[in-house]
């Protein structure tokens, strides 16, 4: 990226591939915002850039990178390889990381305990200008999304039918939604969501809470 394509994305402001970062803030933190453009489409994380789009450069360049470094295959699992660059602009010197869309969703963020076991592991996605938790059903769609993933054939029943005309009706619908609608399990009624997304009948939409609803193609 130059000078030029810079300034351009910073114009064009925050979205669901560019994120402003005033300062390196945590590892951690650093880890979902990476997470998050790998289990989505890719993207832009600019270090030195305020939210209102003001450059205010980084101190340390060699630290953040190596930070930048250490989060993406420490913190994130399995880890995602990034570019950096450093690009001076207004006389002020702004890290620019670019994450590819993986191809091995979904990357989760891990948490340690103090003895350095992880105890915990948390996927994000890309929702708009904000990084969000997905839920465990946004999971088994990310995994779908795999190049290696095995295509999944679709038959429409009376539960399916009566689900688009509830749609057609209502615009969305949650798993909840679904599962009284037909009377099934909420478990069920999650699977068999999925596997509409999964086989391009339905949109997913994941909310910043972690939950999700959906709506038809």
């Amino acid at each position: 990226m130059n000078r030029r394509q810079l300034r351009e994305l910073i114009i064009l402001g925050e979205s669901t591939t560019t994120e402003f970062k005033r300062k390196f803030t945590t590892a951690e933190k650093i880890s979902r915002e990476v997470v998050a453009f790998a289990n989505t489409k890719g993207g832009y994380l600019l270090i030195g850039v305020d939210d209102d789009g003001s450059i205010v450069g980084v101190d340390s360049e060699k630290s953040v990178i190596d930070e930048v470094s250490r989060a993406s295959s420490f913190w994130i699992d399995p880890p995602i390889e990034t570019s950096v660059d450093i690009i001076e602009i207004d006389y002020k010197d702004v890290i620019v990381i670019a994450v590819d869309e993986s191809q091995q969703k979904p990357h989760r963020v891990l948490t340690f305990d103090e003895k350095n076991n992880v105890i915990e592991r948390k996927a994000y996605i890309r929702q708009g200008e904000n990084s969000v938790l997905a839920s465990k059903q946004m999971e088994q769609v990310l995994s779908s999304r795999n190049a290696n993933s095995t295509p999944v054939t679709l038959s429409i029943s009376d539960k399916e039918k009566r689900l688009f005309a509830y749609l057609d009706t209502h615009q969305k619908a949650t798993v909840k939604d679904f599962a009284r609608l037909v009377n099934i399990s909420d478990r069920w009624a999650a699977r068999l969501l999925v596997r509409l997304v999964r086989a391009g009948a339905l949109h997913i939409h994941s909310t910043n809470n972690g939950s999700e609803f959906y709506t038809l193609v």
